[in-house]
């Protein structure tokens, strides 16, 4: 049985992981689909759990064989990509799969599971609070926030090609709305 797939995508900072976190907590059905990166692992990550951390040749290795449903080099030489044997798994336990993926990889998945899945973009208030929002992370470096903030002026330019936008400016909102959209969806 193929389960349904969530796609949860956003700018870095706009709280994409806080709104997975939180559908994870409400929804038994659905399980988390844990990217690979071969980027540092942060100091509150789990390996396996947040991701699947790689070194850059396995990363590329994967790659030419063919094992990612989808991958993209979202910054200069760091690749996140979404495992086919994770999303395999998931649908073999009989639950539907949530992805916590970039803009272009979200749309990735979106055409490859077209009806079977729904996309949603999230959307920070502003640029500004974009970019306080990741110097209170703490984990990026201030030319890593100006390269994000830039790559975020990118990446809005393909909000139109979500099913859903949703603009988290409060949290609790942005969660209740995406959960709301995400129950809609599976009980279509």
């Amino acid at each position: 049985m193929q389960g349904k797939s969530i796609v949860i995508s956003a700018p870095s900072g706009a709280g994409k992981t806080s709104i997975v976190n939180f559908i994870l907590a409400k929804i038994d059905s659905i399980e988390f689909s844990v990217s690979a990166c071969n980027r540092p692992q942060r100091p509150a990550e789990v390996n396996g759990k947040n991701y699947h951390f790689l070194s850059t040749s396995d990363f590329r290795e994967k790659i030419d064989k063919g094992l990612f449903l989808e991958w993209e080099e979202v910054y200069p030489d760091q690749f996140y990509g979404t495992p086919f044997s994770s999303v395999k798994t998931i649908w073999e336990r009989g639950k539907h799969v949530i992805f916590d993926v970039d803009v272009k990889g979200g749309l990735n998945i979106k055409s490859k599971f077209l009806n079977n899945c729904i996309s949603i973009f999230i959307m920070p208030p502003s640029l500004e609070e974009l970019k306080n929002r990741l110097l209170k992370r703490g984990t990026e470096k201030n030319n890593s926030i100006e390269y994000r903030t830039q790559k975020f002026e990118e990446e809005i330019n393909y909000k139109d090609q979500f099913d859903f936008v949703i603009i988290n400016d409060k949290l609790e909102v942005a969660c209740d709305e995406t959960l709301n959209l995400i129950t809609n969806f599976l009980n279509k």
